[in-house]
């Protein structure tokens, strides 16, 4: 190769020694410095999809509205009736007085006004996801139940031959507002026990427990992780019949209030009234299992703890008497019926806003 060849092509060579070596025009492009006018050798691009509508149609879902609806209605009724709720738990356990108007002097005296609140923030931690869960539950199963009777009409359901007999099989007979209602108490409790032990436990003995970082930690080093399921059975038998009863007489009472009046809705204080009616009726059912569950619940606390639902009810009966199982009915009452009706109040409320598509059901 001529001298004159090497020099005009000298920048793709390199020398090693004795020896030359010809390098690829492009590899010898790569080897210059960038500028910041230059053309970048090549470029990686990622495009973010955009997730804003998909959200936003997720969060228009029936459910979902459902689900925020419960947790704000729950979260509101709580805040109003926090010092109600205190002074029921303290009744029916059987810590201090025996009547409500003493055992609300009883917690100022001993606590001052900030007692009345005493675990209502876990008491709030607890409604929120509890009436998420339990309203949403309600709503879903309701709706399913309801497609479901439909669609077994249509087929007429299955049937079963037996020699010259057909047994035809139905759903009419089965309620789907009971059974949506059973299934929002169980799916809840399950979900959300631990924090009603907490509460229970935060409101009772706030000296033992003063905060809910050391609620947790001495209930899990007394007992582990069961320590916060405790009294679990009792609650779910107690929770049964409650829910079914609470759920079922609030839509009967609706239907048929809406029937007499002939109107397709109930308005606000309409809500109110039917929601508290519903909540007097479940409790006074349903009272007898709660003072059982809330006696295992927290009888450790006092060192005798019942071993199962029936012997808790035996040892109200033996030490009180028949009224000792409504002992603090009288508070659980004043508590429930409101509650019970401004959830309602509240629940729909926010159903009509957060709920593109609003339905009647």
């Amino acid at each position: 190769m001529l001298k004159t060849d090497f020099e005009s092509q000298k920048n793709r060579y390199r020398v090693f020694g004795n020896m030359a070596l010809v390098v690829p025009k492009e590899l010898d492009e790569l080897e210059k410095p960038f500028s910041l006018h230059s053309p970048k050798p090549f470029e990686i691009r990622f495009q973010v999809p955009d997730l804003r509508v998909p959200i936003r149609d997720f969060l228009r879902t029936r459910e979902v509205g459902e689900f925020l609806s419960g947790a704000l209605a729950g979260a509101m009724t709580k805040a109003v009736l926090a010092p109600l709720e205190t002074i029921r738990t303290r009744m029916v356990v059987g810590v201090g007085s025996k009547n409500i108007t003493g055992s609300f002097i009883e917690i100022i005296e001993q606590q001052g006004w900030q007692g009345l609140w005493a675990g209502n923030g876990i008491n709030m931690l607890r409604i929120i996801p509890t009436q998420a869960i339990e309203l949403g539950t309600f709503e879903c199963v309701k709706r399913t139940m309801t497609s479901a009777q439909e669609k077994w009409k249509q087929i007429e359901g299955p049937k079963l031959q037996i020699g010259h007999v057909n047994v035809n099989f139905s759903l009419s007979w089965v309620s789907p507002v009971a059974v949506a209602g059973a299934a929002a108490g169980i799916v809840s409790t399950l979900a959300c026990h631990p924090l009603e032990v907490l509460k229970d436990r935060l409101t009772v003995s706030p000296d033992i427990y003063p905060s809910l970082s050391i609620a947790i930690s001495k209930i899990y080093k007394d007992g582990g992780v069961g320590a916060f399921y405790a009294g679990l059975s009792p609650t779910l038998v107690g929770m049964l019949p409650y829910s079914t009863c609470y759920y079922f007489m609030y839509e009967k009472l609706k239907k048929s209030y809406c029937q007499s009046k002939k109107k397709k809705s109930l308005n606000r204080p309409e809500m109110l009234v039917v929601g508290a009616l519903a909540g007097f009726t479940a409790s006074t059912i349903s009272f007898p299992l709660e003072v059982a569950r809330k006696r295992l619940m927290v009888g450790a606390l006092q060192g005798k703890c019942p071993p199962n639902m029936v012997a808790a009810l035996a040892e109200v009966i033996r030490d009180e008497g028949l009224m000792g199982l409504y002992r603090g009915w009288g508070a659980s009452c004043l508590k429930v019926m409101p509650a019970s009706g401004i959830t309602w109040m509240f629940y729909e409320a926010w159903k009509d806003i957060l709920l593109v598509e609003k339905r009647i059901l």
